[in-house]
């Protein structure tokens, strides 16, 4: 999970959602309480599932670590044959107006010609 939060697209993402929920709480009063209700819901399910869960992930350690040492290679192998991966959302949004407004051109170019 934390490979996956690291990569520039996904950390980029979160950063875009974030921020847009927090200007949406600001601006929006009835929202804002409705929020802090759902969060300090979640907040407190979290905690209570935490506690519960504990004695079980002790046990699968061994097989979790297993696991996550795989998806690790998975992951490498994945952000190797998709550098978009590594980019993060603002460069991608900018790439692709570029990459659509220089087809438009040549489109166009090609029309009138």
């Amino acid at each position: 999970v934390k490979e996956v939060a690291s990569l520039n697209l996904v950390s980029s993402a979160c950063d875009v959602v974030s921020a847009a929920y927090a200007s949406t709480k600001e601006s929006h009063p009835c929202l804002r309480c409705v929020c802090d209700a759902a969060e300090k819901g979640v907040q407190s399910v979290t905690e209570a599932t935490a506690s519960c869960v504990q004695p079980v992930l002790a046990t699968l350690e061994p097989h979790v670590a297993a696991a996550s040492e795989y998806a690790s290679k998975g992951l490498d192998k994945l952000g190797e044959k998709l550098p978009l991966l590594q980019k993060p959302v603002e460069q991608i949004l900018s790439d692709t107006k570029e990459l659509v407004s220089h087809r438009v051109a040549e489109v166009k170019e090609a029309v009138s010609s």
